[in-house]
């Protein structure tokens, strides 16, 4: 069985990652209402109750502001940071506290490591998946990295990262001047060009596929950002690139696929 990433939907308005295994499925971040995270999973045939847990990247309204609602409806496990835990309010006999760079095991095939990121104002991780020697990582909201980042995303067979923001869209928008300097400061979010300079730190010949998330609806475009990123690591990346928008999901990415579920996969689409 192959290690699966679906973006149910990402950007200002809500995030959740469906990552799956054989074993397990866990959410990455819930900033759904109930119905829409019911409807979302809907598409893909899964019902919320099919949900093993919930893992928080960090509390703010859109990637954590439904946890609360899966947790008392469907009594999904939540796990995350105790700053996270603290701002959202949780009922933490409902919640499994981490710390970054502790390992959490889901199952005998799904394990995923918090990596801490820079994010004002919260205590903000990355997730690497590990699946039988297969990896992905899950990145939003930073507005830099540092080199233990690089370290453990280095060789990741999936990356999705968010690519937020166009620099000339951004500073030539609407957008007052204090907003404009949180958005593009070191707790902020990654610009187009940042995102590519990331990844050619990070992209090799493993790596297979790379989502897009998180972009901006008034400083960004999916064309944009695709070609910004690309222009940084198109001599080194010879995988899929694809864009997560808002109304998802749209799309899933499969890494460790045996030869006959790719043949199984072929033609199948989510549900509209």
């Amino acid at each position: 069985m192959s290690l699966t990433f679906t973006h149910l939907g990402t950007g200002s308005r809500g995030n959740a990652t469906l990552v799956e295994s054989g074993d397990a499925k866990v959410l990455i971040d819930q900033g759904f209402s109930g119905k829409q995270l019911e409807t979302r999973l809907a598409r893909m045939e899964i019902n919320p109750t099919e949900i093993d847990a919930i893992v928080l990247t960090h509390h703010h309204g859109d990637h954590g502001g439904g946890a609360s609602i899966a947790q008392r409806r469907w009594n999904i496990p939540i796990f995350c940071n105790d700053r996270t835990a603290t701002a959202l309010n949780l009922d933490l006999k409902g919640v499994q506290l981490f710390e970054s760079l502790e390992a959490l095991n889901f199952a005998d095939d799904l394990a995923l490591l918090p990596v801490p990121v820079p994010h004002s104002g919260a205590d903000n991780v990355a997730f690497i998946a590990s699946h039988r020697g297969e990896r992905g990582a899950v990145i939003t909201d930073l507005g830099s990295w540092t080199d233990e980042l690089v370290t453990h995303v280095a060789g990741c067979q999936h990356i999705s990262i968010e690519a937020n923001y166009d620099h000339n869209r951004l500073w030539n928008g609407p957008y007052p001047r204090r907003l404009k300097d949180r958005i593009a400061g070191r707790g902020g979010h990654l610009s187009n060009d940042q995102t590519g300079q990331f990844l050619s730190q990070v992209v090799d010949k493993n790596t297979r596929s790379l989502v897009l998330t998180h972009l901006s609806e008034k400083n960004n475009a999916p064309h944009i950002a695709e070609s910004s990123v690309l222009y940084h690591i198109d001599e080194m990346f010879e995988g899929d690139i694809q864009i997560s928008l808002q109304d998802g999901p749209e799309f899933s990415h499969h890494i460790g696929q045996t030869e006959s579920e790719r043949v199984a996969r072929r033609g199948l689409t989510l549900r509209g």
